[in-house]
């Protein structure tokens, strides 16, 4: 398949290294000038791009079959969207539909979950709303921080389900269930000023 990736740090190299491994094309790269996946993607002579806010239609190449959010702050328009012959999945570190938000693993630890989950997800217009691709859960062990349980179970979870979702693509295979909003939650971002270290 031939994909773009949209992303940073840990996650989103992982993705790329997923990919390749796996013989699929990438195409295009966006991320932060500077970040690992960044400078990989320059080492592979794989076109790479900068988008501060709005990944637009014009960003993505032509004759692409699906665009990967890994670790992206960023709002992909449904023009870009439609641009890729599937559309676009990105990865949530919750079980969607609870904790949509940029700060899911940090909201998990804070509402003293005792359980958590990571879900891959067709994009669409709305914050983590779009149908689920596949999910997975773990326990939350009683002393994690939002680090720990990120680096142990949610990091390598989202790696897996994200090579779960584009291996079926490949193949021709796509699920999507419908996310129930009864059970939705929505948290800010925290304003710490701390991030996690991933």
């Amino acid at each position: 398949m031939r994909v773009v990736i949209i992303g940073k740090k840990w996650l989103a190299e992982s993705v790329l290294s997923l990919c390749l491994d796996a013989g699929h094309v990438v195409v295009k790269v966006i991320a932060p000038a500077g970040d690992k996946i960044y400078s990989h993607a320059q080492r592979g002579h794989i076109a790479v791009a900068q988008v501060a806010q709005c990944v637009e239609e014009s960003h993505i190449p032509e004759n692409v079959d699906l665009i990967i959010a890994a670790h992206a702050h960023v709002f992909i328009s449904q023009q870009a969207r439609a641009k890729a012959r599937l559309g676009a999945i990105g990865y949530h570190p919750s079980l969607l539909p609870r904790h949509r938000g940029r700060d899911a693993v940090r909201w998990t630890i804070h509402m003293g979950d005792k359980i958590a989950g990571g879900s891959v997800y067709w994009m669409d217009d709305g914050a983590d709303t779009g149908d689920i691709a596949a999910q997975d859960w773990c326990h939350v062990l009683p002393d994690d921080t939002a680090n720990t349980l990120w680096r142990r179970e949610l990091g390598p979870m989202g790696v897996r389900l994200l090579g779960r979702v584009i291996a079926d693509a490949a193949s021709g295979i796509t699920r999507r269930l419908p996310q129930d909003d009864r059970v939705a939650t929505f948290e800010p971002a925290f304003n710490t000023g701390r991030r996690l270290a991933l």
